[in-house]
């Protein structure tokens, strides 16, 4: 169950039968519970039967930080414990995207984070990733493509072999570099180097920013990291001097609305600046960050944007096409899924 209110079946049909892109979704923040208990079961892990859901899982009455958040990741990292392990997550991931309808999927996976309980090489990990990715998406019929994270807490040296690792496999789906992690006690100023890297050699960027740091981490990613979007970005609002430079380049936010709130970053969904990002000309895209963290699909974010915060239904429009239009394909296939969309959009979005 999600984290809101079960709808009716008929109306909740209606939401999910919108095509949708996603952009900012963590491969790590994706895994379905009932494959971590079988996992937990094949490597003999002791987890406890009482509250295990609440490690993995955000629930209802739980403190609404970051550091709560970010502890679930903690406890997940324990479950990479094979080449199985990691293609199986990958697979679930791009199917459960599928069955929400999603056509376009941008999944984002940290090397790091996966590599680090059995010591695997960077690379291999990699290769597990795209290997499963690339027969997900045949098998569940969306187009997926990959884009490699590091987290500012960690070394630059570390970024570097990652970056090298993800340019080396440009050709296999891996179309984006991306910058997570702690942003309030660490910079995201000593990775313009790998950044540099990234963008010379043919990868797009994204960079989480203004998410529990302030609207200053923003100006930063996109000057000095070259960033094409911003992950979350929610406090552009607060600084009118980055408001307008995002606004003038035409920089992509990808929001996160449950997370968000989750997160302690808005203190009630109805207080989003979701509404607000998008009536000061920003382009913004709705996305689930940490869908099995979080408990929710794309197609509750869709429903939550127009009912709980009042978008109009031409404005969502819009907002699906822009997640189309910043992602990060080739122009021409950039086109060719918002040509493919739109009508669809409109024959969907009727009936709401």
């Amino acid at each position: 169950m999600g984290w809101y209110p079960r709808i009716p079946t008929g109306e909740l049909s209606l939401y999910r039968a919108i095509p949708k892109v996603e952009l900012h979704r963590h491969l790590e923040g994706s895994l379905r519970l009932e494959t971590l208990l079988d996992i937990a079961r094949q490597h003999g892990l002791t987890i406890p039967q009482t509250h295990f859901h609440s490690l993995v899982q955000m629930q209802q009455d739980e403190p609404l930080t970051f550091t709560n958040f970010l502890s679930k990741f903690q406890t997940l990292r324990m479950f990479y414990r094979s080449p199985e392990v990691i293609r199986r997550i990958t697979r679930e991931a791009i199917a459960d995207a599928a069955a929400e309808n999603v056509r376009y999927l941008e999944l984002r996976f940290t090397p790091v984070a996966l590599s680090r309980l059995q010591g695997f090489s960077y690379y291999e990990v990699m290769d597990w990733v795209i290997q499963s990715a690339e027969e997900a998406s045949r098998e569940y019929n969306i187009k997926t493509r990959l884009i490699v994270s590091v987290n500012r807490h960690e070394p630059v040296d570390l970024a570097e072999q990652i970056v090298e690792y993800a340019i080396q496999r440009r050709e296999r789906g891996i179309v984006g570099f991306d910058l997570a992690g702690n942003e309030v006690e660490f910079s995201a100023l000593p990775f313009e180097g790998v950044f540099r890297e990234a963008k010379k050699h043919g990868l797009q960027l994204t960079v989480h920013a203004g998410e529990w740091g302030g609207a200053e981490n923003i100006l930063k990613a996109i000057e000095f990291l070259g960033a094409e979007r911003i992950g979350h970005g929610v406090k552009v609002l607060q600084n009118p001097r980055v408001l307008q430079a995002a606004r003038e380049r035409g920089i992509a936010f990808e929001v996160c609305i449950t997370s968000n709130h989750q997160t302690g970053v808005v203190g009630a969904v109805r207080q989003h600046p979701l509404p607000q990002m998008v009536r000061e000309g920003l382009k913004v895209t709705i996305n689930t960050d940490d869908p099995g963290i979080s408990r929710i699909t794309l197609t509750d974010e869709y429903r939550v944007a127009l009912e709980e915060l009042g978008m109009p239904v031409a404005v969502f429009k819009d907002v699906v096409l822009n997640a189309a239009r910043a992602s990060f394909l080739p122009p021409e296939e950039r086109q060719s899924l918002v040509e493919t969309l739109e009508p669809e959009l409109n024959r969907t979005l009727q009936f709401l």
